[in-house]
């Protein structure tokens, strides 16, 4: 079976042969880019399983292609920027980034950022085949249709808002939510907060992550928003 292809739009040389010799290594196919106009070229005329979009492009702003891509496609765009400041982390997971890592990086902590975007391809693809109306996600049970949860097999009672908020995460597996997205997926122009957002997710989790014994499920990216873990996932 053919290793995903990964599209690395980087202009600095070093970083990108840093990167493209890290694919090589674990037998990824790619191409490569150097500015944003070649990069959404070879995205459009390439089809890649993901790409690698460093932010400061001597021609584009990446937060720009990530907007362009979103467009017209679901692409997963993990973002490897020197911008370390949550605001930049927050506008380009809200333009539609699927992950962001700041460098300096280590290529092991790159290299499981990969696998976490592409097990989460997978598992949508795997959904589609499924039944559309259930969620899995080890002890955790979903069912869309009849409005219920259940944790080891134990129903769990949910508020409107817990319940909005799980299914939310749920559907966006795998990827970070930031808090303003989250708040107006959930209430609109309504005038909850992010503290506000933090409560319904305290007791949210506290639902649904009971005992120790329990596999964490939501994981905090803070100052940013919330991800539905896959279990089984490295945090």
């Amino acid at each position: 079976m053919n290793k995903p292809f990964i599209l690395v739009v980087e202009d600095d040389r070093p970083i990108r042969k840093l990167i493209t010799t890290t694919l090589e290594t674990q037998g990824y196919r790619y191409q490569t880019a150097e500015t944003g106009e070649a990069s959404i070229i070879e995205a459009v005329s390439r089809q890649p399983d993901l790409m690698v979009l460093d932010l400061g492009l001597p021609d584009m702003d990446g937060v720009d292609i990530i907007r362009k891509v979103r467009a017209w496609s679901n692409l997963p765009i993990i973002v490897v920027s020197a911008r370390s400041e949550d605001r930049d982390k927050i506008e380009a997971l809200d333009a539609g980034a699927d992950d962001y890592l700041t460098k300096p990086f280590s290529v092991e902590e790159l290299l499981a950022r990969l696998r976490v975007s592409l097990r989460r391809i997978r598992n949508d693809s795997d959904k589609l085949q499924r039944d559309a109306s259930r969620f899995v996600n080890g002890p955790l049970r979903i069912d869309y249709s009849a409005g219920c949860v259940w944790v080891d097999e134990e129903e769990i009672h949910l508020t409107p808002s817990e319940y909005k908020l799980l299914c939310l995460l749920a559907k966006n597996s795998g990827k970070v939510l930031t808090h303003n997205y989250i708040l107006r997926a959930i209430w609109g122009n309504h005038p909850y907060d992010v503290p506000a957002l933090r409560v319904f997710m305290a007791t949210l989790r506290k639902k649904i992550e009971k005992g120790s014994g329990q596999p964490k499920l939501i994981q905090t990216h803070i100052g940013i928003g919330y991800r539905m873990l896959q279990v089984g996932e490295e945090s």
